[in-house]
């Protein structure tokens, strides 16, 4: 029994491996490459489970890791380590830190097979790092002392960039500023939008559970399910093929709302890719509406039709173009802006993207969002709406952009979307009448939303 027992840990460690090499040596996103290499393994729920906290957890917790590291290695820097002899020392150390069930020797043995891709002398550094770390034990692994470094400390304890906790600290306050980074490498659930053409999420809650996938309704957004057990196995069944349901964000589900959709309504949106939000607004509009979905990117694009067909969204018209120059006649009833940002909302489901980003990222793509939205802000019609929306935490792309896209254009009125959220989601608005949600605060990634109107 314990040698079935460890084989199968040991599967799930190097698929976990193989997942944490790609990360750091491409641009993929951790969620996207996982999900196909599990649905790809013939790994039993319980592996599964196992390989997906692995990778989300050496991911989010790698700053700490890497400080440990430092230490450990004595006279070689981490960064100057093969990619398969770190990702081995960090996930045989995340366990060791990390997974209280797991044997150490379970853990340091795994790496030290693991690290033979990289030969012989790689195993060998990984088994000696890996046996003084279990020798330590996790007392034995000291951090650095708060009292002359508070936003160091905070960095390293919370394995976060620095910069970024230094940032939020002026932002959030020194009080709520350890909650918001723990929330930030707890896993996001998994997030599905009944796709209301084809099903109601009643009738897709029931269908998942026959299947044996349990969910729960979603709390602030009316289609939203929660999945609580089974989450591999969704695309592998028979109402994902035929329609029924796709993987949304509850925070992105509540932004649809802010645009106060209509049948017969003309709609935009403008930053389209992969889709999302687009086959929301089809699934709300319903036959009696025209959606048009703008992106630059006609691979991105190909991915939107694509899903817009298995969707059966058929009132979406895909079309190329650069949103700050839009290649569009006529005007819309309501024009959605979700903005390329730097997604530091999202760090629960996309972990890697803190260490990914830099701070010059956030100016860069701040200026990006004020070009887009003055690039569309003609397309709406007196008295339309314009929503604008991104995954961030940043008030660089936040708030100063609203304000600075309403100065410069005075057609434009920023209008108080607690009065036009459902009353489940209300609560989710801040004082200043933008929506505005936090990890710690509500259970859901960190997006900010503002409705402006054109004046008639």
């Amino acid at each position: 029994m314990p040698r079935r027992v460890e084989t199968a840990a040991t599967d799930a460690r190097r698929l976990a491996f193989e997942v944490l090499v790609r990360v750091e040596a491409t641009e993929a996103f951790a969620d996207v490459l996982l999900a196909h290499r599990l649905a790809d393994a013939a790994l039993p729920p319980r592996e599964q489970a196992l390989t997906t906290r692995l990778v989300y957890g050496t991911l989010a917790w790698q700053g700490r890791l890497d400080f440990h590291l430092a230490h450990l290695l004595r006279d070689r820097a981490v960064d100057r380590l093969d990619p398969p002899v770190r990702a081995a020392l960090r996930l045989g150390l995340y366990q060791l830190v990390f997974l209280d069930r797991v044997p150490a020797y379970a853990a340091v043995d795994a790496s030290v097979r693991l690290a033979r891709v990289a030969g012989a002398g790689a195993s060998g550094l990984v088994n000696a790092v890996l046996r003084r770390a279990a020798a330590l034990g996790s007392a034995g692994l000291v951090l650095p002392p708060a009292d002359g470094d508070p936003v160091g400390r905070l960095a390293v304890e919370w394995s976060h960039p620095r910069w970024l906790v230094a940032r939020w600290a002026d932002l959030y306050g020194s009080e709520a500023l350890p909650a918001l980074l723990a929330a930030n490498n707890e896993g996001a659930p998994t997030a599905l939008r009944a796709n209301r053409l084809v099903a109601t999420r009643d009738a897709l809650r029931a269908e998942l559970a026959a299947e044996g996938i349990a969910a729960t309704p979603a709390p602030w957004a009316a289609d939203g399910l929660l999945v609580e057990r089974g989450a591999a196995r969704l695309r592998a069944l028979r109402a994902w093929d035929e329609g029924r349901f796709a993987f949304q964000g509850e925070a992105s589900q509540v932004v649809a709302s802010l645009l106060g959709l209509e049948p017969g309504m003309r709609v935009l949106d403008a930053c389209a890719a992969p889709g999302g939000k687009t086959a929301q607004l089809a699934s709300l509009l319903g036959d009696r509406a025209l959606v048009v979905a703008l992106d630059r990117r006609r691979g991105g694009l190909d991915r939107v039709t694509s899903e817009m067909r298995r969707l059966r969204a058929h009132t979406v018209v895909a079309a190329v173009g650069d949103a700050r120059r839009p290649p569009l006649a006529g005007s819309f009833d309501a024009v959605l802006v979700d903005a390329p940002c730097s997604g530091l909302g999202t760090l629960r489901r996309h972990p890697e993207l803190r260490w990914r980003r830099r701070p010059e990222d956030v100016p860069r793509l701040a200026a990006l969002q004020r070009e887009i939205l003055a690039g569309v802000a003609p397309l709406v019609r007196r008295g339309g709406v314009l929503v604008y929306a991104v995954c961030t935490l940043t008030s660089e792309e936040n708030e100063q952009v609203v304000a600075a896209v309403a100065a410069a254009d005075p057609r434009l009125v920023v209008e108080d979307v607690r009065d036009h959220l459902p009353p489940a989601a209300v609560s989710l608005a801040d004082a200043k009448g933008f929506l505005r949600t936090l990890p710690h605060l509500h259970g859901l990634d960190g997006f900010f939303a503002a409705r402006l109107r054109a004046r008639g």
